[in-house]
């Protein structure tokens, strides 16, 4: 039998949940025994009853049995919920710790939404496994142990239930070959609504500038129908698993009873006997555990292998080297990038000199945020090598790596309980005179020092503007880059004075020497040392602004009137 990922997930969460799980199977086993012999206790008792002999040892025996199940049985509940948060609080542990070492590339080939329908729902399910192997296993020993004392009151009722047997085996093959089909299928479409949803809330603002709400809200419940398909199948399948149980179970009991009472009318069976052998027969027959155990590990190794899926996507491995002295230097040579079917970089070559800053421009789509993940290893490059400072970027250890270079993006993500916990995100943390030294080089202060509290502002208690959110992600990477800076469309939301002073002192106030901006204005370009004109995947030119701007199809790229190219 071949072990697949999911499989191997699952072990994991039981290997960790191991302790708890083997407690829980000894409560479980212990809770079965108890079941199983208090039937043969309660027989007896009224055997000797009948028979108008001492039984109060046994009423005791009866009373302490029944207290230990309900003891064990909340025992079980207690250790079953404990169990099921810690398995998976470790699944989704793991999964996140995986997500964010994968970096990108999980939301490119996922979607957010799904990832997130992976780390709850999925892992809250894959969770689950521990506890309900365990209970199976009880479940299991519960039929088995009545099925032998059933043979111990008498062969003959043994021997008639069994020839039910085989009969509820197919019923239970049957109903995990169903279940398992249409909870993978469920759980597809639970993870495709998850994306569209989470696609909708974070363009909100243009679904409700453009007045297509009804049809952004079609668009979220296009899997609707998918997954209704899915979940009434689920439940066609347990409803008709529980109809034919129904039918069959009573069957084998009246069966037994039969038996019995005939066993009973010849003399060997007593009044207790027959008593003890109907409890058995109950317990014997109770598929409905283990019908619902066995749903439980349908679901568990569905949503083991969605988050197997996801476990996939290679993590970013980092090398042993750290960073020796140098200017910042960039090289890049012969990247190659693809994303799906199509080549974004094509064999680029491109040198940044250090202490330098190269505007990277180009048409929409021709790959500059491509260009500025792969310089600063956001990203590897299917082919192609990049190098700082003489050190292959995959050989540095992962804190040289993010020591050295810091990001800004167009978007820059709010993290942290404080403005100042944003502002101090990264792989060190810097002092509160370099935060704020970064937060004037970013003209973020201002705002800031208007705030009641300061950097002491709750995130969530700042209602940022866009070119807010913008000048904190460039104090951010000001505060941490000390060999390369990438600004990736940075300053789009700025305005043109707030701009001009960020670009000066991208000039003087930065640690990081050597600066790469993705630029889609032209007096961006112009402030640059240098410009990389990239087109088709390559590097067509580089070259000063004003050298470049020359050449008409340069020109079009920013679509200015001469006027402004000329001021800028």
């Amino acid at each position: 039998m071949t072990v697949t990922p999911a499989d191997r997930l699952l072990g994991g969460a039981l290997r960790h949940s191991a302790p708890r799980a083997t407690a829980l199977l000894l409560l479980t086993v212990a809770s079965a025994g108890l079941g199983l012999a208090l039937p043969g206790a309660l027989g007896h008792t009224l055997d000797l009853l009948l028979a108008h002999r001492p039984a109060a040892p046994w009423l005791v025996l009866c009373a302490v049995l029944t207290g230990l199940i309900v003891l064990l049985d909340a025992l079980d509940g207690l250790l079953t919920g404990i169990t099921d948060a810690r398995g998976t609080a470790w699944v989704r542990r793991r999964l996140t710790r995986h997500l964010l070492a994968a970096g990108p590339r999980a939301t490119e080939r996922y979607g957010s939404g799904d990832l997130v329908t992976r780390v709850v729902g999925n892992a809250a399910h894959a969770g689950t496994a521990p506890t309900a192997l365990a209970a199976s296993l009880a479940a299991v020993i519960t039929p088995v142990g009545a099925l032998i004392a059933l043979a111990y009151v008498d062969l003959w009722t043994a021997a008639v239930f069994l020839l039910g047997m085989p009969l509820l085996a197919l019923l239970l093959r049957a109903f995990a070959r169903a279940t398992g089909d249409c909870v993978a299928r469920y759980q597809e479409h639970q993870g495709d609504m998850a994306k569209r949803l989470v696609e909708a809330v974070g363009g909100a603002r243009t679904i409700a500038a453009a007045g297509t709400q009804r049809r952004e809200t079609a668009r979220i419940l296009a899997p609707l129908p998918g997954l209704a398909r899915h979940g009434h199948r689920m439940w066609e399948v347990l409803g008709r698993s529980t109809a034919q149980a129904a039918m069959l179970v009573p069957l084998l009991q009246i069966a037994v009873l039969c038996v019995a009472g005939v066993r009973l009318a010849q003399g060997e069976v007593t009044i207790g006997g027959l008593l003890a052998a109907s409890r058995y027969a109950a317990l014997a027959t109770g598929i409905g555990q283990i019908v619902g155990q066995l749903n439980t590990l349908v679901h568990a190794r569905a949503a083991a292998r969605r988050i197997a899926e996801a476990l996939d996507v290679p993590a970013m491995r980092y090398g042993r080297r750290p960073l020796g002295a140098g200017d910042g230097t960039l090289k890049l040579h012969g990247v190659t990038v693809t994303r799906g079917d199509r080549t974004v970089l094509r064999g680029l070559d491109l040198t940044v000199p250090g202490g330098t800053s190269v505007a990277v421009v180009g048409r929409s789509g021709t790959g500059k945020s491509v260009l500025a993940a792969v310089a600063g290893r956001l990203a590897d490059p299917d082919s192609g090598s990049v190098v700082l400072d003489d050190v292959p970027l995959p050989d540095l250890t992962h804190d040289a790596l993010r020591r050295a270079v810091g990001y800004a993006f167009e978007r820059p993500a709010v993290l942290g309980t404080t403005l100042r916990d944003t502002l101090a995100l990264g792989s060190y943390a810097p002092g509160q005179t370099e935060l704020e030294s970064a937060a004037e080089a970013a003209c973020a202060a201002p705002f800031i020092h208007r705030l009641p509290e300061g950097y002491a502002t709750r995130c969530a208690d700042a209602p940022l503007s866009g070119g807010e959110a913008q000048r904190l992600g460039l104090a951010r990477a000001f505060a941490h880059a000390e060999r390369l800076l990438i600004l990736d469309d940075a300053t789009s939301s700025l305005d043109t004075v707030t701009e001009l002073h960020v670009t000066r002192a991208l000039l003087r106030d930065v640690k990081a020497a050597t600066r790469i901006v993705v630029a889609h204005r032209a007096a961006t370009a112009a402030r640059a040392d240098l410009v990389a004109w990239l087109d088709d995947g390559r590097i067509r030119a580089l070259a000063p602004h004003a050298e470049l701007w020359q050449l008409p199809d340069y020109r079009a790229l920013f679509a200015t009137a001469p006027k402004e190219a000329a001021h800028a």
